[in-house]
């Protein structure tokens, strides 16, 4: 059974910086394309970014881009989301993913003063 259990997130003020980590469990970890999505509160989930299995490609979605690195260390069955310059509009519920549909429980993210 795949489980992916998220960690890092808290409350930073406008402008600071949080790392998330996503460690995955019970799978083969390389085999996974992984992606990290937010929902706010009365909104819909949304993409924030993935990674290819081997770390060689990346994509963000346009709100973060600049200020979010996602990468991964397949050794650790571990990928990460280097959150910088955060903003209020960052908060939200953040999830991993895998490209074959397996989800972590999320960890909440708060930007505010």
């Amino acid at each position: 059974q795949v489980q992916l259990v998220e960690s890092g997130g808290g409350l930073a003020p406008p402008g600071g910086s949080l790392r998330l980590s996503c460690v995955v469990s019970g799978s083969i970890f390389s085999a996974y394309n992984m992606g990290w999505y937010r929902q706010a509160p009365g909104k819909e989930r949304e993409f924030v970014a993935g990674i290819n299995w081997s770390g060689g490609s990346t994509y963000y979605a346009d709100s973060v881009k600049g200020r979010f690195t996602i990468s991964r260390d397949n050794a650790k069955n571990t990928v990460y989301l280097q959150m910088n310059t955060l903003k209020p509009e960052d908060t939200a519920v953040y999830y991993c993913n895998t490209n074959r549909g397996h989800w972590g429980q999320g960890t909440q993210v708060t930007v505010s003063s």
